[in-house]
């Protein structure tokens, strides 16, 4: 398969058969932009290995749309939208977005939702968390792709592969675990448990919804956004801004409001009119109300 490569900016590009219409061109051309790169000639495994690289460096994990009172709607264009504005997200738009351009640059991308694990190995919630998985054209793979996911791999990982994979970031592996679904272990602990079956967008939202209202949620009860650098990463918890290079932190005290709005500006191009308040579990509209 060869890159689309659309011949007005206006034109869409198909989307994954879930009831989009495909985004622009335009937008592909905006979120390359945003992550500084160039579009690549061919959707092979280099060319993965480097978006997925660029992206992590330059769009921030956030949940300030919790906090914010914003709508989170899975739809292709509306998460490009919000990327290619200069905002970021939680993994259903982050890896929702990110599929959507390598989709239009010619890769095959399927959904894939998986279950966290949390305190004592509890697993949490169906759809807790999006990953992607992705077909180059060179014939290597199938790959596990994931921006959306803390502090996780740099480089896509090989889906079929269950040795060790050394990465930037750590070794991981993908272990079998039951009914056919994997197993993700960072430096042997486990990350997630991920159900390959193939999915769509709207069989998230009703996970997307319980992270933005639930008091069970750490997405209620924590502000955050955050984003890898090229020595470490940077944070920006509440009002604490948190710069890791290596395994040494240095935390700074954010004093006053526009401290705060220069730190998200500065750090992570997040524009804001005013600083996030932790709202806590919020009444929100259902599942369904972004259809």
């Amino acid at each position: 398969m060869t890159p689309q490569t659309p011949t007005t900016s206006g034109a869409s590009v198909p989307g994954p058969g879930n009831g989009d219409d495909g985004v622009t061109a335009a937008a592909v051309d905006a979120y390359l932009t945003r992550i500084g790169a160039d579009r690549p000639a061919r959707a092979d495994i280099a060319a993965l290995r480097d978006l997925q690289h660029r992206h992590l460096l330059a769009v921030p994990f956030e949940n300030l749309s919790v906090h914010l009172g914003e709508d989170i709607v899975l739809d292709e264009q509306a998460l490009m939208d919000k990327v290619t504005g200069g905002r970021g997200g939680f993994c259903y738009e982050l890896n929702g977005a990110f599929g959507a351009l390598l989709r239009a640059l010619g890769f095959r991308v399927t959904l894939l939702q998986a279950r966290v694990f949390g305190d004592g190995g509890r697993l949490g919630i169906p759809y807790d968390h999006m990953a992607l998985r992705v077909e180059t054209d060179d014939g290597m793979g199938p790959w596990l792709a994931d921006v959306g996911f803390g502090d996780n791999a740099l480089w896509p990982l090989a889906l079929d592969d269950r040795a060790d994979q050394e990465d930037p970031r750590g070794v991981f592996r993908l272990r079998q675990a039951p009914l056919g679904d994997l197993d993700l272990l960072r430096g042997g602990s486990r990350q997630f448990r991920l159900d390959l079956r193939p999915r769509t967008l709207p069989e998230f939202r009703g996970g997307a919804w319980y992270h933005r209202t639930s008091p069970d949620s750490h997405f209620t009860r924590s502000l955050v956004c955050s984003r890898y650098t090229e020595t470490g990463r940077v944070t920006l918890s509440g009002r604490t801004l948190v710069t890791t290079v290596g395994g040494d932190q240095h935390r700074t005290e954010l004093a006053t409001d526009e401290e705060v709005l220069a730190a998200y500006r500065d750090h992570f191009g997040v524009r804001l009119s005013r600083v996030p308040q932790l709202r806590g579990a919020v009444a929100a509209p259902g599942p369904d109300a972004d259809r």
